[in-house]
């Protein structure tokens, strides 16, 4: 179904080609998966599917890509649309209509199907993906995990026989991103549609995959079994790592698979406490942050209903809860730029002040002291042609002393030049450059929202590390997430919102290890102990050289 024949990628602005002298075959009803670290050329792998690349990215492409018989150097994207379907990292990128049901047909329509077999495909398509309750929302109105099922959904409705799929579930909260990969799973097994899928986080897609293909990073391509790719690979989910730890062989994909291997290490470990993940809270933290009441509501619909909240400094609060629970409505709220429809919120002043002031009730610079907010998408808070004048910007809107914004980027991501265009930088990037923008005004209490979402594992250890600094700086830091494993590592507190209201509040282990819904995979696959991450296990096992799964 897809060939690689000898294929290399070149950029005129890279000192070396991004894939090198690839040679794949990928067959009909396969579920492939591509894994790699940021930027190890997994965007142009799939890019080259379709003939995006070269024919939209420029470059130069050596080699030969076939795709059902037809080769890309020859037939650009438009001419494969209809054997093609590709869902990007944004959806709202992908967007061409006003609302689900229109865009649901878009493809379609170009693609001259029939009026009748349209109609019939959408409704199997609003029904597949749980999106018949929004069938007339307007796209802009939608959450983001709303929006990515959308997106996947404007693809599917053509029936193509090959799937790219980059990023699908960054979105997703953990019911919505397993309902949706069964859906891709059922038209692998059940139509024979070729799915290659690029994802971070692994831990949700590993058990469905067929083959994974790994980009180790110097261009070129392995390719093999999955317990097999993972067994040497660079990267890996947490039921890999903690396979590779114990010892198992053949290496558990699954929970299933891996609590049967686990039996022996479980009663290892169950007279021994788990050391904890992260250093415990200050008792005596100080309240940064009261809400009270707060109401949010979007054309007489709720989003947030009467919530109470209180964030404290030196303390990190994970916010968590289904797509379209009111998330994200309430960071905006908090911040002061999002509609509150009643309630108050009350932030300390900085050191020296005695007066709690409301965000919303101040000009915008003022605001920006008080709390900073990363949206989902860093790029909406960027608007300057070059690094360098964002974070001049960034210090004039502040008052900041020159080069304040600067250090804090170097701090975050150092080596970032300052004549590179925003847009130009990986997502980690420029989500260390929204935050050094909005630290530059030294708020007191931080809202982070999606902020793992294109990150690698890798790159999500740097955030943790980055957070706990500013904890340790005494802020108040709030990070909305759909990412468990992240929540395990990061949190000290979560905060469960369901339709608008709060349903679970307390210490990371209490809530996430009693969910099976946000249990990371080490809790599910050790419990009934509590455990969180793959280096509380390793860290308790004794290193007496014996195998610790025996």
């Amino acid at each position: 179904m897809i060939t690689f024949d000898q294929v290399t990628v070149q950029y005129e602005d890279t000192a070396g080609p991004v894939l090198q002298d690839v040679n794949l075959t990928v067959e009909e009803g396969e579920l492939c998966l591509v894994v790699g670290h940021t930027g190890v050329g997994k965007s142009t792998l799939l890019g080259a599917v379709n003939g995006l690349v070269p024919h939209f990215t420029g470059g130069t492409l050596y080699g030969r890509v076939l795709v059902d018989g037809r080769d890309t150097a020859d037939h650009p994207p438009r001419e494969l649309a209809d054997v093609v379907g590709v869902v990007g990292q944004d959806p709202l990128d992908g967007f061409v209509t006003d609302t689900v049901e229109e865009e649901l047909a878009y493809a379609m329509e170009q693609l001259a199907v029939p009026p009748a077999t349209m109609r019939k495909r959408v409704e199997e398509t609003l029904d597949l993906l749980g999106l018949a309750d929004l069938r007339h929302r307007a796209l802009h109105e939608l959450s983001g995990g709303q929006q990515q099922r959308v997106a996947i959904g404007s693809v599917l409705t053509a029936h193509p026989r090959i799937l790219v799929l980059d990023e699908p579930t960054s979105a997703l909260d953990p019911t919505a991103a397993e309902e949706v990969l069964a859906a891709v799973t059922r038209l692998v097994h059940d139509l024979g549609v070729t799915v290659l899928l690029a994802e971070h986080r692994l831990e949700r897609v590993v058990q469905y995959a067929d083959r994974v293909i790994h980009l180790p990073g110097d261009g070129h391509v392995v390719s093999g079994p999955p317990a097999e790719i993972f067994r040497t690979s660079t990267i890996a989910p947490p039921i890999v790592e903690l396979g590779r730890a114990a010892g198992w062989s053949p290496l558990p994909l699954s929970i299933r698979d891996a609590r049967r291997a686990a039996a022996p290490l479980r009663t290892r470990l169950a007279d021994v406490p788990p050391p904890p993940v992260r250093p415990a809270p200050p008792a005596d933290r100080p309240q940064l942050l009261s809400a009270r009441g707060v109401t949010v509501t979007y054309h007489g619909v709720p989003a947030v209903r009467e919530l109470d909240l209180d964030l404290h400094g030196a303390e990190i609060t994970a916010l968590m809860g289904r797509n379209g629970s009111g998330k994200s409505s309430l960071l905006w709220a908090l911040q002061g730029s999002g509609p509150r429809k009643a309630g108050t919120v009350a932030v300390a002043p900085a050191a020296g002040g005695t007066k709690r002031r409301d965000p919303k009730k101040l000009p915008a610079a003022e605001a920006r002291r008080l709390v900073g907010l990363v949206p989902q998408t860093p790029t909406d808070l960027l608007y300057l042609e070059s690094v360098k004048q964002e974070l001049d910007q960034a210090d004039a809107e502040s008052e900041a002393a020159g080069g304040g914004s600067r250090a804090i980027l170097d701090r975050l991501a150092p080596g970032i030049p300052d004549t590179s265009h925003p847009r130009d930088l990986s997502e980690g990037q420029k989500l260390a450059l929204v935050l050094a923008i909005q630290l530059a005004a030294a708020p007191r209490v931080l809202l982070l929202d999606e902020p793992t979402r294109g990150l690698d594992y890798r790159a999500k250890s740097e955030l943790v590390r980055i957070v706990d600094a500013l904890a340790a700086e005494g802020r108040a830091v709030v990070i909305s997430t759909h990412d468990v494993e992240f929540v395990a590592r990061a949190a000290d507190r979560v905060v469960v919102m369901a339709e608008g209201d709060i349903v679970a509040d307390g210490p990371t282990t209490e809530v996430i290890v009693a969910s099976p819904v946000f249990a990371p995979q080490t809790a599910k696959i050790l419990a009934p102990l509590p455990y969180l991450t793959v280096a509380q296990a390793t860290a308790t096992l004794p290193d007496d050289g014996t195998d610790p799964g025996s």
